[in-house]
């Protein structure tokens, strides 16, 4: 349950809409709720604006489906790192379900409120594709409109410089990249807004996982560079979004 439909079950016991009993089964579910297997934080959308999100990886196909068809109660539902066996059992549940085979992502439902824009995802190489895809529905479903500029490493820069126009306007620019993880540095020293760089596991040996590309992000001198952990897609598009939120609420004087 969200901010916006507490205050309209509130409004609708005030009204005589519905009653304080009905009203207390709404609300018991807070702030939380255990399946056993899973506690879920049912509260979360309240403090943070956003439901709690699955992670699939690691649980069972069947685990999935029974925390999504809770959790999509509360507002828009965020699975990541899913598989189509996960996907399978969720839509068996929640039908209207939608499989990102790419981002290996589910989605059902989303914001209310128009799309804001500036929030751009980056990517150096198109390897970077299934991480760069989940950090943009991440940053689509927390309200924002997303410009993606994808396969633009420094391997050929000027695909890169060619698009500028494309950051001028971004609140947070999320950059993708493997190999040796110049991109991100590159990015922050071109725009003003705050750059947040995700390394991947893509690279040749000494790439070690995605560990070099995270050490050349963590050491990069272009100021305004922040480093989520590696491969993590979906915590670089969340927080792309709560930034453009933030800066939207302020424009607005919310």
């Amino acid at each position: 349950m969200d901010e916006e439909a507490l205050r309209g079950l509130l409004e609708s016991v005030r009204r005589g809409e519905a009653s304080v009993q009905e009203a207390i089964e709404r609300l018991r579910r807070l702030p939380y709720e255990s399946l056993g297997f899973a506690t879920l934080d049912t509260h979360r959308a309240l403090r943070k604006g956003f439901p709690e999100v699955v992670l699939a990886q690691g649980k069972t196909p069947g685990q999935v489906a029974e925390i999504a068809s809770r959790l999509a109660s509360d507002g828009p539902l965020l699975v990541t790192r899913a598989s189509p066996e996960h996907y399978r059992a969720v839509r068996e549940v929640l039908p209207d379900a939608v499989y990102h085979e790419t981002a290996r992502c589910i989605t059902l439902g989303g914001p209310q409120a128009p799309p804001r824009p500036g929030v751009t995802v980056v990517s150096a190489g198109t390897a970077d594709l299934p991480v760069a895809e989940e950090a943009r529905i991440a940053a689509e479903m927390l309200g924002s409109r997303v410009t993606s500029l994808y396969d633009v490493g420094v391997a050929g820069v000027h695909r890169l410089l060619d698009r500028l126009d494309a950051f001028r306007e971004a609140n947070a620019v999320v950059a993708v990249a493997g190999m040796e993880g110049a991109l991100p540095g590159l990015v922050a020293g071109l725009v003003s807004c705050p750059v947040i760089a995700v390394p991947t596991s893509v690279g040749y040996g000494a790439n070690l996982g995605g560990l070099s590309a995270l050490l050349t992000m963590l050491n990069a001198c272009a100021p305004g560079l922040a480093v989520v952990n590696i491969d993590n897609g979906f915590g670089a598009g969340y927080l792309a979004g709560v930034i453009n939120r933030m800066v939207w609420e302020a424009r607005e004087g919310r």
